[in-house]
């Protein structure tokens, strides 16, 4: 699978996970966790897609 292909799953399983342009903190370990890369990748990502994390486990993000 190339980068880009990697790219696009990953901003779909993203889409498909957000709510009201929120993802929640659990999807976003679900979805790092089911693809097998690194947190950040998806706190990227949501940059990326303009899409807030939401009920953050850390308490980071309110």
């Amino acid at each position: 699978m190339t980068a880009d292909e990697e790219e696009r799953l990953l901003h779909q399983a993203i889409r498909d996970a957000q709510e009201d342009g929120r993802l929640p903190c659990a999807r976003a370990f679900q979805i790092a966790h089911d693809l097998k890369i690194p947190l950040h990748k998806i706190g990227d990502a949501c940059n990326q897609l303009r899409i807030k994390v939401s009920r953050c486990q850390l308490g980071c993000f309110p």
